[in-house]
């Protein structure tokens, strides 16, 4: 029952929000989000961004971790050892002895040649931190998107509340109309009926819209990470009819192309992921050529018999350690030889990877190129059906008016009245769709370039 309320509550908000968004009288006391503030919260508070913005940190690390690997390790150690009970002596004979021993060292080591796996590593750590930096470009911009998509939805669904609000009016009109001319005898039931059907199709098609304007601003609001409680109602920035004019601006593929091929973050991910594991072939490689480090180290031994009947035989702490005290340095080379061929597997696995990431690579440029023709394909139908949805409104609209005069002076039945009045509504109901649509995919075309939405 609680979720229940909860749900319902929640609906209530959002359909208030939708309302109030949809009523000019009380615009004025909301805030009105343009679709850049809606960008700029959804970026600031979506948590795929954020953890995706870990990964580039996560990234950070591994480049400066394999930065550090190329100087000397320095590691340091102490060791105690008590031992008790009957054990051969120096002389021969076994005693009973209480012993305690404790030393102390001091070591570093450096790798002089190793292959340069660590500065191909280095390398390659570098080329993955700009992967995870543009693949969170990519995040970004796949957000910006939908944002963009959901925002364009409240606009188009804000107007459409609207039309079916002042269609479900002259409705209302005509059937009060109908029924004054019934009780004057001019009409008939069948009239009344049928007036009685369209307010009913009215009513029917603005709650369709009510509920469309609250799922679209139910989704930018979950798009932008805002949590019921913190809801508040706002509105949105529709174009004006000169904006949607001046945002198209048709452009070839290829010169779309060329531009999105070199800012577009999909395509640098895989560029990046490309030279990193190009890199990773030589970092393998690595591990075939012998490997030459320098050592060195300090320590001391302090020892201590309890049970010795003379004090003076356990000398004392310090000059047991500078007495012990030894030094030593020296030179490894390790050449491998056979290791169950795990070295040219490891070297094979990584060319695999390079040439799936060239793959990858070519597979990123070859969909984007689709994309893009298929976004200059779909602003060139948006344009044409702007056109066309703008003249078969005009016509549909002249049309009405005449069998609206015609009816008025009882030369139209009520049938063919509420015929043209609906293809009239249908009519501008297309060309608020096209009219948005043609907006949101010359925003598109922008989106694959690289610029800022806005408008």
């Amino acid at each position: 029952m609680r979720t229940a309320t909860f749900k319902s509550l929640v609906s209530r908000v959002f359909l208030m929000t939708a309302m109030v968004a949809a009523t000019a009288g009380t615009a004025a006391a909301q805030e009105i989000l343009t679709i850049q503030e809606a960008i700029e919260r959804t970026l600031k508070n979506n948590l795929t961004i954020k953890q995706t913005g870990l990964n580039v940190s996560r990234a950070e690390v591994d480049l400066l971790q394999s930065r550090a690997a190329l100087y000397p390790s320095l590691n340091g150690g102490i060791n105690q050892n008590m031992n008790w009970g009957r054990s051969q002596q120096a002389s021969g004979v076994f005693e009973n002895t209480q012993n305690y021993q404790a030393s102390g060292s001091l070591s570093t080591s450096l790798d002089v040649f190793g292959g340069f796996a660590k500065i191909n590593t280095i390398k390659q750590n570098r080329l993955l931190l700009d992967a995870g930096r543009s693949n969170l470009e990519k995040a970004k911009n796949d957000l910006i998107l939908q944002v963009m998509t959901a925002y364009f939805q409240i606009v188009f669904n804000t107007e459409l509340l609207k039309s079916t609000e002042q269609q479900l009016a002259v409705a209302k009109q005509t059937l009060q109309r109908e029924q004054a001319l019934l009780d004057a005898g001019n009409k008939t039931l069948a009239d009344i009926s049928q007036a009685k059907a369209q307010v009913a199709t009215a009513e029917l098609n603005r709650t369709d819209a009510e509920n469309a304007l609250t799922i679209s601003y139910l989704t930018l609001n979950q798009l932008m990470e805002i949590r019921p409680e913190d809801v508040k109602p706002f509105s949105v920035k529709a174009p004006t009819a000169e904006e949607i004019i001046q945002n198209v601006n048709l452009q070839s593929v290829d010169e779309v192309y060329k531009t999105t091929v070199n800012v577009f973050p999909d395509v640098k991910v895989a560029e990046f992921n490309r030279l990193a594991a190009e890199k990773g072939i030589d970092v393998a490689r690595g591990a075939i050529f012998p490997r030459i480090s320098l050592n060195a180290g300090l320590g001391s031994l302090y020892f201590y018999r309890f049970n010795l009947p003379v004090d003076f035989s356990n000398p004392d702490f310090n000059s047991q350690l500078r007495d012990n005290f030894g030094q030593n340095v020296g030179l490894s080379i390790q050449i491998p030889v056979f290791n169950g061929l795990q070295v040219r597997s490891s070297v094979k696995r990584a060319k695999i990877s390079y040439e799936n990431a060239k793959i990858e690579e070519q597979w990123t440029k070859n969909n984007l190129n689709k994309v893009v023709s298929q976004a200059i394909a779909d602003q060139r139908a948006a344009i044409s059906r702007y056109s066309s949805t703008q003249n078969t409104l005009k016509a549909q609209q002249d049309a009405f008016n005449v069998i609206e005069q015609r009816y008025n002076v009882g030369l139209v039945n009520s049938l063919d009245y509420n015929i043209s009045r609906t293809n009239r509504n249908n009519a501008e109901i297309d060309f608020i769709r096209a009219k948005y649509d043609l907006l949101f995919r010359a925003k598109v075309i922008d989106y694959y370039l690289g610029k800022q939405i806005t408008f």
